[in-house]
């Protein structure tokens, strides 16, 4: 399995910075949609339904996640002396048929959110990090969650400046060059899902200022028919 590259080759007490070292990823150009080939990559990952802005169910999973995310880097830290940045948040975003999507009903939609880990997590450490946070932390929901690798492969991607309520003109282009490039969005991923839409807040929306937002808006694509 291909994961974020490891850690372990860093020089003892430095931190680490996944994001740079996948940085064509992270950092796409705010003025031109690129295609890109992205790796199977592990992350932490929840499920759920409905909108982001008034759903208790998704404010509980990110919370979840957080949690969980900082456990494992603090064990890393304290088993392996290895130091890393905790990745940004990422969401999957999809309806039944994605030719209904529409950021104007966020009520419909699926999503799951997500943050990518290096390779030295594994199964035994994120179930060892599991126990530490229930137990600190009994009121949060943290049998959702699992450690699974996915592999989106072939997308089209822009970084979106501006608050998330203005992303729509951001997309339309996304899927005005996908179609341009002969390509579809409305077909199926390498697990037989749905090609879903893809965020990565870069942000932190309590800190930075709404016009200063960065987000990046990819889509996974396949050759149309």
């Amino acid at each position: 399995m291909n994961k974020l590259p490891s850690t372990s080759a860093q020089k003892a007490g430095a931190k680490v910075d996944l994001k740079k070292q996948l940085r064509q990823f992270y950092e796409p150009s705010a003025r031109e949609v690129a295609l890109v080939d992205v790796p199977e990559i592990q992350f932490l990952m929840v499920d759920g339904m409905g909108n982001p802005n008034t759903a208790r169910e998704y404010q509980g999973a990110v919370e979840a996640l957080y949690a969980l995310a900082y456990a494992l880097k603090f064990l890393i830290k304290k088993e392996q002396g290895i130091d890393y940045a905790v990745m940004p948040l990422e969401g999957l975003w999809w309806v039944p048929d994605m030719r209904e999507f529409t950021i104007e009903h966020k009520e419909n939609w699926l999503w799951t959110m997500m943050i990518a880990q290096p390779e030295e997590v594994t199964a035994d450490l994120f179930e060892r990090a599991r126990v530490q946070v229930q137990q600190k932390k009994p009121s949060l929901d943290l049998a959702k969650l699992r450690l699974e690798a996915f592999h989106e492969g072939l997308a089209a991607q822009i970084m979106h400046i501006g608050p998330y309520a203005e992303e729509g003109p951001t997309v339309a282009r996304l899927h005005a060059f996908i179609r341009e490039q002969g390509y579809t969005y409305e077909g199926y991923a390498y697990d037989g899902t749905q090609q879903k839409h893809h965020e990565i807040y870069l942000s932190d929306p309590r800190r930075a200022a709404p016009d200063k937002m960065r987000t990046v808006i990819r889509q996974p694509v396949s050759r149309s028919a």
